[in-house]
């Protein structure tokens, strides 16, 4: 009975250690660095054997728009990550915006009216068209994130 006892004591001195939050020994700049650079990624399931078509789509709209924002100097670059196993998971595909800075994710009017000038009426009407008739019938966002790359030291 005295075993079981010491054990109890033991054991419920484990918990509360366990319960405890630690304490961050980590300081930011001084241990470690948040990137300017802030990534714009979406989660995407895409439907079995769509995988295809949703390319197809994108290269028309978020590809064709993106290559607009890169050589405008709105975004520094961006790319579209498959999983080798398309059936498994909350997502099978990563659409992914890298920006200098969160500045460049403001509202701003003279880079929409640059972008759109160059984009043209032909495009935004063809975009519309492709996101409200194809997307939805074959993908689904499951997320949106907003990342930063940290550098620990």
């Amino acid at each position: 009975m005295k075993n079981i006892g010491k054990f109890a004591v033991i054991a419920g001195a484990a918990m509360l250690a366990a319960a405890t939050p630690a304490q961050a020994q980590l300081e930011p700049y001084a241990d470690y660095e948040l990137s300017d650079a802030v990534w714009s990624i979406s989660t995407v399931k895409v439907d079995a054997n769509m995988g295809e078509y949703y390319l197809e789509g994108l290269r028309s709209t978020w590809i064709a728009s993106n290559e607009v924002a890169k050589e405008l100097g709105h975004i520094e670059d961006y790319s579209i990550y498959g999983s080798d196993f398309p059936q498994s998971g909350d997502f099978n595909m990563l659409l992914i915006v890298k920006f200098a800075n969160t500045a460049d994710l403001a509202p701003n009017k003279a880079k929409y009216d640059a972008f759109m000038q160059k984009w043209g009426e032909t495009k935004v009407k063809e975009s519309r068209q492709i996101s409200k008739d194809l997307y939805p019938t074959i993908r689904t966002i499951t997320g949106d994130y907003l990342m930063r790359k940290i550098d620990v030291k």
